[in-house]
């Protein structure tokens, strides 16, 4: 017996389009003589849906479009995640689509509610299991969160299952895979099953899933591995009841699978919204060559406009190394002056600003310069703005409120400076892109004469890693100090943290790589008189 497994890129809401998908999968699948044939978790709909999982009429929607697409459940079994309402009570569920016909519906046991996930919001929890029978062996079904707790893989093994089908839409973050596994093997420690695992893959919002489906034998053995960060029709044998190893394929790991991450994530966003491409300002920085190089491989050359924006504070050689850049890349790309409008600006103020010091004020004066001239040519032109910073800036605030952080996507959100760093290298490893000197050189805002980060700033392998501790792991700052860091420079973080709550709330959505990004999974008050003290 095979079953197959749609490890496949819904677009949320666009139930129509999805359902056709599965269809297409079941017809491929059929065509390849699987009998089952396994999506995703909320395949139906996509995930998550958020508050639409609040409207009655989306329940409605969804169940005609299960309906109609039960129809189309001919010499082949369909297992399809999607939401389910019974009176007033709603539920993340998935459907056996057989002969024509819904046969039955499972309801998920475990709702998760941590980090990037509110299902407690929106539904009631299932206690059932859910079997059916082929061949001569007993399936079960499990939703997601259901596998990394005991209670619903071993209802469905004292039922009678021999077989455990899980339906996910399981985020990526580093190193997730592994903490799969892991999960994965103590529930075939528990309960002697064999699993096949279906995750979605695809960007939604901050989110992507890397798909990265597999199968492991009542052992525990990794039977089979399919591709991450693409979508496949992956095929599972079963022989008398057991799993019969198939093609495990390589998951990328650390640079290369955020790599792929971002690009993935910068693709969906781009293309579900149905943007005409994307621009971005150019510095010279690294930060925003990494940006620019995801973007490229993301979208296409085509799709992509640079703009270097010089004031008299940047260095020639950031005009030279970007116009290195684009050339390397072929993108559009232009230079505009900021030096006339700052001018201007400035003389606006002088009346008001008579008598004080130059500082910050006129440091940001030319960020916001930029981010109004980015926004002038994304209204003109319909394209996206993205924004160029990252997590280690936004962590202290190290950013400029409708300036640097004005646009529509944050795609280095979450990747810390050190990351920033590794990335840029791992990137002119696959081919060179960014060039050489803006990857050595002293990052600066350039923003004041000979200006560096580290002016305002603690070293970035310091400061990501008490980001890292604080933000990531929830440590105290007692804890972090007893790891070894200076007690002054953990407080000054910290502080710099809570302060700059502002800000992050008005920053543009951006995706998530860690297992704490500063999105859906962060939620600090900005007005709030409590402050760590150890």
């Amino acid at each position: 017996m095979k079953i197959a497994i749609a490890q496949f890129n819904c677009l949320l809401g666009d139930l129509a389009g999805n359902a056709a998908k599965i269809a297409d999968y079941a017809q491929r699948a059929r065509e390849q003589g699987a009998a089952i044939l396994l999506t995703p978790e909320m395949s139906l709909c996509g995930y998550p849906p958020e508050d639409l999982l609040l409207r009655d009429g989306f329940y409605r929607a969804c169940a005609a479009a299960l309906h109609e697409l039960a129809q189309q459940a001919r010499d082949i079994i369909l297992i399809v995640g999607h939401p389910h309402q019974v009176g007033k009570d709603h539920f993340n569920a998935a459907s056996i689509l057989r002969d024509g016909r819904i046969a039955a519906t499972y309801l998920k046991h475990e709702l998760p509610n941590h980090s990037v996930f509110d299902e407690v919001r929106y539904f009631k929890k299932g206690n059932k299991p859910c079997l059916f029978e082929l061949e001569g062996v007993q399936f079960g079904i499990n939703i997601c969160a259901d596998i990394w707790e005991e209670q619903a893989a071993q209802k469905a093994r004292e039922a009678g299952a021999q077989v455990l089908l899980v339906l996910n839409a399981s985020p990526y973050h580093l190193d997730k895979q592994a903490t799969r596994y892991e999960t994965i093997r103590d529930r075939i420690g528990e309960t002697g099953l064999a699993v096949i695992y279906a995750n979605l893959v695809g960007g939604q919002d901050e989110l992507v899933f890397d798909g990265a489906s597999f199968a492991m034998d009542s052992a525990g053995a990794l039977t089979h591995q399919f591709p991450a960060f693409d979508e496949c029709l992956g095929l599972v044998e079963l022989q008398e009841g057991k799993l019969v190893a198939g093609t495990c394929e390589a998951v990328a790991q650390d640079e290369a699978s955020i790599y792929r991450a971002l690009c993935l994530g910068v693709r969906d966003y781009i293309g579900k919204n149905r943007f005409p491409g994307v621009l971005l300002g150019l510095s010279g920085g690294i930060d925003s060559a990494l940006t620019l190089a995801v973007a490229v491989d993301a979208l296409g050359a085509d799709k992509v406009r640079a703009v270097m924006m010089p004031s008299p504070y940047t260095a020639q050689i950031s005009i030279a190394d970007s116009r290195e850049m684009v050339k390397l890349l072929g993108v559009k790309y232009e230079e505009l002056d900021i030096l006339p409008t700052f001018t201007a600006l400035q003389g606006t103020l002088s009346p008001v600003f008579k008598g004080l010091p130059t500082d910050t004020t006129e440091e940001n004066l030319q960020a916001r310069i930029r981010g109004t001239l980015l926004m002038a040519l994304s209204n003109k032109t319909g394209a996206l703005v993205l924004t160029t910073g990252n997590k280690s800036e936004m962590t202290v605030g190290y950013a400029t409120l409708y300036g640097d952080m004005a646009g529509g996507f944050a795609v280095l959100k979450d990747v810390s400076k050190t990351w920033v760093y590794r990335l840029a290298n791992w990137r002119n490893t696959q081919g060179r892109v960014i060039p050489e000197r803006i990857i050595t050189r002293p990052p600066s805002a350039e923003l004041k004469p000979d200006q560096t980060d580290q002016d305002s700033l603690p070293p970035y392998d310091v400061l990501d890693a008490i980001m890292a501790c604080y933000v990531e792991k929830n440590m105290s700052i007692g804890q972090i100090v007893a790891i070894g860091y200076a007690e002054q420079d953990v407080r000054r973080v910290v502080k710099l943290i809570r302060i700059a709550e502002y800000k992050r709330r008005q920053s543009p959505v951006g995706i998530r790589i860690t297992d704490r990004g500063f999105g859906k999974d962060w939620r600090y008050p900005i007005t709030v008189r409590y402050q760590d003290e150890y």
